[in-house]
């Protein structure tokens, strides 16, 4: 049998999950089950979920009380909370663990902190590193640390100077949304509000903004997938593109190509949200919330460039995230209370159709028990 842990929206993010869930089916490419087996922590809003690399650890981002809490496996479907919550950020709404298991990266939208917290040997929670966020590491950047009555700095997007707070699009707010750990070890986060994915250095003393990748004004990067090509896909809430990153010689990222997630995408009426691959890579689906499909895109050349396939009818209401799983895919309806799993052709990569529905409580993550 094949089981999930699952993050949900509670009452204060206007849904009925009342903690990390429990979803279970077949195991197989021959899957035709699914069953919600009910929540197994009290947790409010655990609206994204994380897994430790070794240990048998969950992190779930509790959006709605800005914290971050560790939970144990201690049963086949049991959790419990592993040490204290950490308050991270505003909305804390994405989470990263680090390959070797050191630490994790909180994103959060509504202040656009990035804040790296430790781990310990236990997996437990360790905020020893301190916060980073793109206002405070560009303040440093740009003013030195020691001026503490240096203006805020806002991060420059579309060449305009940071430093001006005068200049067009200065009003902006920040909104950090997700965060990837690049193979060199540095991560990439992206600001859906300032049309930027940062990429950060670690240090004994928290992060150090490296570069910036600027996209064009009102993209909106949101998630993101690094693919084993090297190359970095970003998909755009409010312009319905994945934008693709490479690497040059130097360790700078640059753009190398954009593609519509779909010709027909609706802009303004679409609404991307998650961004994943198959295994092997050679296809990327996004899911679009207003249309409620699953747009697939295929992988050409050597990673850099994209071409859409298909669009297919999720068979939920506001996809927020989807998972590709054993040949299938399985979707999240935040809005629908339900789950949905998909079949997927193995030559074209695009979705065949619903094989299965059940009803969950406001799901919003999906995450394989181990």
């Amino acid at each position: 049998m094949t089981r999930f842990w699952l993050g949900g929206y509670g009452p204060a993010m206007e849904g009925s999950a009342d903690g990390i869930g429990l979803l279970a089916g077949d195991e197989g490419r021959e899957a035709t089950t699914l069953a919600y087996r009910g929540a197994v922590t009290e947790t409010l809003s655990p609206s994204w979920l994380a897994q430790h690399p070794t240990l048998d650890v969950v992190y779930a981002a509790l959006e709605a009380d800005a914290l971050v809490q560790a939970f144990a496996r201690t049963g086949e479907a049991a959790l419990s909370p592993l040490g204290d919550p950490v308050a991270v950020g505003e909305s804390v709404c994405h989470l990263a663990v680090a390959p070797n298991g050191s630490s994790l990266i909180a994103s959060c939208y509504g202040d656009g902190r990035v804040v790296r917290i430790g781990l310990d040997a236990a997996g437990r929670l360790v905020p020893a590193h301190g916060k980073a966020d793109a206002a405070a590491a560009l303040r440093a950047a740009l003013f030195g640390d020691d001026d503490p009555d240096a203006p805020a700095a806002t991060p420059p997007g579309d060449g305009i100077a940071a430093s001006d707070p005068h200049a067009a699009g200065a009003d902006r707010v920040s909104h950090a949304h997700a965060a990837a750990f690049l193979p060199d070890g540095r991560i990439a986060t992206t600001d859906l509000g300032f049309d930027l994915v940062r990429i950060w250095k670690q240090s004994a003393n928290g992060l150090i903004l490296d570069h910036e990748v600027v996209l064009p004004l009102g993209t909106g990067p949101r998630h993101m997938v690094v693919h084993p090509s090297g190359h970095l896909h970003v998909v755009t809430e409010y312009s319905c593109e994945v934008f693709t990153l490479a690497a040059g010689v130097d360790g700078t990222w640059r753009v190398v190509s954009s593609t519509l997630s779909s010709p027909i995408a609706e802009i303004g009426a679409d609404f991307p949200a998650e961004l994943a691959r198959s295994r092997d890579g050679q296809f990327l689906y996004t899911a679009l919330r207003g249309s409620n499909t699953i747009a697939t895109l295929r992988v050409r050349g050597g990673g850099d460039t994209l071409e859409s396939v298909a669009l297919a009818d999720s068979g939920v209401d506001w996809p927020r995230h989807h998972f590709v799983h054993e040949g299938k895919m399985l979707v999240a309806g935040q809005r629908s209370d339900t789950v949905t799993l998909l079949d997927l052709d193995e030559r074209t990569g695009a979705v065949r159709g619903i094989r299965h529905e059940a009803q969950v409580p406001a799901p919003t993550h999906f995450l394989p028990v181990r």
